[in-house]
Parts: structure tokens; sequence; C-alpha cells
């Protein structure tokens, strides 16, 4: 294990409801990230609620290393609204073409609070669980998929959505499927099927 690196504790999904505009230690964290690869660990990380293009602003965690290679066990999460509307993508959500992957919902996301209570929260704090529950479901019927393979499917089975939406932030009318790689919101059904094609080929072989 790397100098004073935690271990992943068995860990094969991590959800990273946290970023950062600056990263004073960005190596450290490149190394940690690299680290969990080897272990394979998928990443999953929000992209953050400022209603910023993180394509052009600093992000951290990164979706690429320092040395400007892509992090191929992260994939980073937007947040989407329940109505497929202009008010679709989350006004608060940062975005990006080459940046964010998929988005998921994450408005109004009713969660568990202490004292056995309920609440309602937005964010991608929200948005970026819902993936990881997807990446979970899949690990779990397939437990030989790696991160690499994780992301693939859930990105792949993410299907462009062409709604005209408000660019976060904005009253700009843009088409939601520009926000983001996918351009579209994570389903776990598709995610399921595309695994389970996949999987049927493989023992074919």
């Amino acid at each position: 294990m790397p100098s004073g690196m935690l271990p992943t504790r068995g860990a094969k999904i991590i959800n990273m409801s946290f970023g950062k505009y600056f990263s004073p230690n960005r190596m450290v964290v490149d190394e940690a990230i690299r680290y969990a690869d080897t272990k394979g660990v998928l990443q999953v990380h929000g992209a953050m609620n400022d209603h910023q293009n993180i394509d052009s602003v600093a992000c951290y965690p990164a979706a690429r290393y320092a040395d400007g290679s892509d992090m191929t066990n992260m994939i980073t999460v937007g947040a989407s609204s329940r109505i497929n509307n202009r008010e679709l993508a989350a006004a608060f959500s940062n975005y990006g073409k080459n940046t964010v992957d998929v988005f998921a919902p994450g408005v109004t996301i009713l969660s568990t609070i202490p004292g056995n209570g309920y609440e309602s929260y937005s964010g991608t704090s929200m948005a970026t669980p819902v993936v990881a529950g997807i990446a979970a479901v899949l690990k779990s019927y397939f437990p030989q998929l790696t991160p690499q393979q994780l992301k693939q499917i859930i990105m792949q089975s993410t299907a462009p959505l062409h709604t005209t939406v408000y660019k976060p932030g904005t009253r700009q009318l843009v088409d939601f499927a520009s926000l983001s790689k996918t351009g579209g919101i994570v389903n776990l059904y598709e995610a399921l099927k595309l695994a389970l094609a996949q999987s049927s080929v493989n023992n074919k072989k």
C-alpha cells in the first residue's frame, strides 16, 4: 500500500458526495484514486452545486489525473429534476460535456435523517448515491465486473435526452444532451439489460 494510504476495507463502490475548487495536495489524491483502482473500486463523484461548467472551471477530485490521463474508475454525476421540461437540469448542478459523465435524480429526494426521520434534500450529493446504488445492483448480480466495466455499462445505458432546458444558473435554453458526456439520465433497467447481454456473450466464448 502507498505510504499513508488507507485500505479500502473491502469496498468495491465508494460514494463521493464532496468536492472543492482547489487541491493543494492533488498528487496525494491522485495516488489514492490510483490505489483504489488497483483494488477494483469504482468511485462515484458528485459534480457539485454551483451551476458551473466544470469543463472550464477546475473541480476536484478532477475527471483526469494531473498528467492528463482519464480516471477510468471514477464516474462524475450531475443532478436532474423529476419533470422532463425546461427545468430538467437542476438549477444548482454543475455540468460539463467533457467532465460530467451522467445526470441522475437529485431534486427533492426523500432521505433518512438522525432520529428515525425523513426529509427532502436537493443536490448532486443526492444524485450521486443514485448512481452508486445502480453500480451496487450491477455488482451484486455481476460480481466479475471491473470498475471500468461498471462505468461503461452505466454510461452506455444512459441514452441522450434532447429536451430543451435552462442551462443551470441561467435562463439560457440549451439541449440537455449538451450538459454531460452521455447527455442523459441514468437508467437502472437499461443498465441491467446491457450487463445481462454482455454476460451472456462472455459466457458463450
